[in-house]
């Protein structure tokens, strides 16, 4: 491409932030937006259309209700940090804390670089970059169709699995070649399986942590809340992106192939804690997410029985009307 190269790829940055525009015209409102500006009507049409039934007044009910206590609270900042938005906030910065530790930016940012030290020229290495862009993008529509259907944890659980093992190979094979003064030779064979490990590795992570690092922590939070919590989510994302990006060309100097296994390690850890601590939020309302916690082995402590006892008589009612 020569002195263009460079023209070119900014260009091409415009094209995604194009379909992002083009996608605004089309993005329907939510019944809460709605709701928040006034047009109750349009809120209550638009949900039977998401149902796909007439019956949404008990659901709608709880929307306004929920509205009308978010309209209650005039410090969201104050109210998160009380002990019954525990389990909400510690979630909100481990979420993207943990995002950002499965080494994905490490893949993303440096993959020229990666590809050019296992054994790839110039032009492969910025080939490869795209092989592993088009299977992120290929990934994640992936789980778009999924994750209704299986579920937050399943995917959080198997991406995370399918990371741990790809990352150990990775780490295993890229020792034995370079060892641990990181230097050594590569043939094409290996080189390319290295090639796939990564794209595994990308594929694990464009179906699990990627979208639902972002999806989760929407859901969890009360509407009272909801942007406090957001706003914590997206700044412990950012944070950790930066640090990640500053501190990985010294790992990597440091511990060579056992940047991989580093990596690996905290996927444990988070696979681990989204096993044991994450409830399924799977077609759960928002304003059903305290009973959903209060159910919880771990995090029913934290809730009170007030928060949730609203629910369980309307639902009590429900089978009574049933």
């Amino acid at each position: 491409m020569g002195e263009k190269g460079w023209r070119i790829a900014l260009g091409l940055a415009g094209v995604p932030a194009l379909v992002i525009t083009l996608g605004s015209l089309i993005l329907p409102d939510t019944p809460n937006s709605l709701i928040d500006r006034g047009h109750q009507d349009q809120a209550r049409d638009l949900l039977k259309k998401i149902r796909g039934t007439e019956n949404v007044k008990e659901e709608f009910d709880d929307i306004l209700e929920a509205y009308e206590l978010s309209k209650q609270v005039k410090e969201p900042w104050t109210n998160i940090m009380q002990r019954h938005n525990r389990p909400q906030l510690t979630f909100a910065i481990i979420i993207p804390f943990f995002q950002q530790i499965t080494g994905i930016n490490v893949i993303m940012f440096y993959a020229p670089v990666l590809f050019k030290t296992i054994g790839f020229g110039n032009d492969a290495s910025l080939m490869s970059a795209l092989i592993t862009g088009v299977v992120n993008v290929v990934a994640t529509i992936v789980s778009i169709v999924c994750v209704d259907r299986f579920g937050r944890r399943a995917l959080f659980i198997q991406g995370g699995l399918q990371m741990i093992i790809t990352q150990v190979i990775i780490g295993v094979v890229l020792g034995l070649k370079f060892g641990v003064t990181g230097v050594g030779t590569i043939d094409k064979t290996d080189a390319n399986i290295l090639v796939a490990l990564i794209c595994i590795y990308v594929a694990a992570f464009a179906w699990s942590w990627g979208p639902l690092g972002w999806l989760v922590p929407s859901e969890i939070f009360p509407l009272e809340t909801r942007s406090a919590g957001q706003s914590i989510n997206v700044s412990v994302n950012m944070l950790f992106t930066f640090i990640i990006a500053q501190c990985f060309l010294h790992m990597l100097c440091a511990m060579k192939f056992g940047l991989f296994f580093f990596f690996a390690g905290f996927v444990i850890i988070m696979t681990i804690t989204i096993f044991f601590f994450l409830p399924e939020t799977r077609n759960v309302p928002i304003e059903e997410m305290y009973a959903v916690w209060k159910a919880h082995w771990f995090w029913g402590s934290f809730i009170p029985d007030n928060l949730v006892a609203h629910h369980s008589n309307k639902n009590a009612e429900k089978m009574l009307n049933a």
